[in-house]
């Protein structure tokens, strides 16, 4: 599992990456809040530590501008305050957990540990994106006229652009995300060369969600007003 790590405290981020990994966690660290979105943003985690007091933006903002982008990726807030007052502005923020410092490295293990099966629990086999269905058993897309059958590629770039939906996604997120376990086949054109084959089957099935092109070079799924 990946879990981005954003604390303005160093000697504190070292040590929990060490621990995280430790535990099998593949970890990236960044040390202000401004960086903490963007890193999120532009990279799929699945988990999210992030502590509130951070410069450049807070903890609560980066998380609250996340979720404005439907990112949903799970959250666990760090904070040295006690106030009640900062644990229900972090839930609100769409925090899923938070730990007041000085916390157990144990409860953190514990708490993330939670955190991820839950969600991973909540991934549902359906999905709804416009009238197409997306069934994760057997990959498959249908609206009420027809169906397509995609190929696991495929499956994983359509599901990805809908966790995205709304959101440009690059290139580079594509092949880091649907290709990094075998990098050798994401040749030059290849992102693009799947995104044609979901846009023939999209619209062989009568959808009426889109995949455009922005002017940057970016794919973003649509949904009519």
């Amino acid at each position: 599992m990946k879990v981005l790590l954003a604390d303005d405290e160093k000697e504190l981020t070292k040590a929990l990456s060490a621990i995280l990994k430790f535990n099998g966690y593949d970890v990236d660290c960044v040390y202000d809040g401004k960086s903490a979105y963007e890193q999120a943003f532009n990279n799929e985690y699945d988990a999210l530590i992030f502590d509130i007091m951070m410069p450049e933006m807070s903890g609560i903002d980066a998380l609250k501008a996340l979720r404005e982008k439907n990112v949903d990726t799970p959250v666990i807030l760090l904070t040295a305050k006690s106030e009640f007052s900062d644990r229900i502005a972090g839930l609100d923020a769409g925090a899923d957990d938070y730990l007041t410092k000085p916390f157990n490295t144990g409860e953190l293990m514990a708490r993330l540990r939670a955190m991820t099966r839950r969600n991973g629990e909540n991934k549902n086999e359906i999905t709804t994106c416009g009238n197409v269905t997306l069934n994760r058993e057997n990959l498959e897309i249908k609206t009420d006229s027809a169906s397509f059958r995609l190929a696991g590629r495929e499956f994983k770039m359509f599901e990805y652009l809908i966790s995205r939906m709304g959101n440009p996604v690059s290139e580079q997120q594509f092949i880091d995300k649907i290709f990094d376990d075998d990098s050798g086949d994401a040749e030059d054109g290849v992102v693009f060369l799947y995104i044609s084959y979901l846009r023939a089957k999209l619209n062989a099935i009568g959808a009426n969600v889109t995949i455009t092109t922005t002017d940057d070079n970016k794919y973003v799924l649509n949904t009519p007003e």
